[in-house]
């Protein structure tokens, strides 16, 4: 019986019919990026592809290709055992790997003989990813954006949490990228995706979006951390109209102190952030609010690091970036309540439909 090929274009276009996604690949390379929604299933693990590469290498392909079918039988059979007793014989899985050759075909024939209708991805995961770029070329200019631009402290990934909340469509890139997009952040606990994983992150959310509906996205500079937001989407949030969300100091600074609270508890981390700033403030100034931390006078640092640092920078930037950033429509946020977000998001939302 011959197994079923889909390509790429038809694999992405109805996805969700397929039960499971199958990713046959090492678990190493399943970690740098999948296709959404895939569970991975190893017909080789990191430390088999490895030996088998280093028989075909030093020994003979021949003799390589008999242990890694060994292996391979091994795992597959673990995989249908572990997986597949308790699954209908209407169960349909789509299988793939590198290229879409022997590690999927080998599970999807297993598969296939018990009596799944099974499909394989023509072309593997690289089809898949050749695919995912050539749409994060296109479909950025297929919405409206609404950048929500403010300096730092000023909640604006509050206001874009409030503004789904309240219904909108939002592209939160630092949610997708794990990281605040400053010096300080880094969230504890939660290490960035790979640049591979972050685009498809990134292009599974534009496509779930409706065209004919804003999205709003914070202003982002070209990195976040050190992931690189796609061009063509970055070209289209410096080219959309702005929000230019204002907020006292003093409640920045109160909500800095609340939002980057693990800072505040882990001065020698704080401090050690801090010291990626000597190029740009200069080692005395930075020693100096290194020397305010370790004291307990956090608040201060973090005041002088927005009036000092933060907001000269941000100004620039978004002056130098955002073409209609002068234009921008002011929201006004007397502080990062949540109540105060509810009400300015659902505000901000009620002109959207008026206009």
């Amino acid at each position: 019986m011959s197994l079923k090929r889909v390509d790429a274009a038809a694999v992405i276009a109805d996805l969700a019919a397929f039960d499971t996604v199958i990713d046959a690949r090492s678990e190493s390379e399943f970690a740098e990026d999948h296709l959404p929604g895939a569970v991975n299933w190893p017909t080789l693990n990191d430390a088999e592809r490895h030996a088998v590469g280093l028989e075909y290498a030093q020994a003979s392909p021949f003799a390589a290709r008999k242990r890694g079918a060994v292996m391979a039988a091994r795992n597959i059979a673990n995989h249908v055992e572990r997986e597949v007793g308790a699954r209908e014989r209407d169960w349909r899985p789509l299988v793939y790997c590198w290229r879409g050759g022997q590690r999927s075909g080998s599970l999807a024939l297993i598969l296939d003989q018990i009596g799944f209708t099974v499909q394989v991805l023509e072309g593997g995961y690289r089809a898949f990813r050749r695919a995912v770029l050539a749409e994060l070329e296109t479909l950025p200019a297929r919405f409206e954006m609404q950048v929500v631009c403010g300096r730092t402290g000023s909640a604006k990934s509050r206001l874009l949490h409030a503004l789904r909340e309240a219904g909108a469509q939002v592209l939160d890139l630092e949610a997708l990228a794990c990281h605040r997009g400053s010096v300080l952040g880094l969230v504890p606990g939660f290490p960035q995706p790979t640049q591979k994983a972050f685009e498809t992150a990134v292009w599974q959310a534009l496509r779930g979006f409706d065209p004919k509906q804003p999205v709003y996205a914070e202003g982002e500079s070209r990195t976040i951390g050190r992931l690189r937001v796609p061009e063509r989407l970055l070209e289209r949030l410096r080219a959309a109209p702005c929000l230019h969300v204002e907020m006292p100091l003093e409640s920045r600074v109160a909500f800095l102190l609340d939002d980057y609270a693990h800072f505040v508890r882990d001065t020698p981390a704080f401090c050690e952030r801090l010291a990626l700033l000597r190029e740009l403030r200069g080692t005395a100034t930075v020693e100096r609010w290194q020397a305010e931390a370790r004291a307990g006078h956090v608040e201060g640092v973090v005041r002088e690091l927005l009036t000092e640092h933060y907001d000269p920078v941000y100004t620039r930037s978004m002056q130098r970036n955002f073409t209609r950033f002068d234009a921008a429509t002011t929201v006004a946020l007397a502080d990062a309540a949540p109540q105060t977000l509810a009400e300015v998001a659902s505000a901000l939302l009620g002109c959207q439909t008026r206009r």
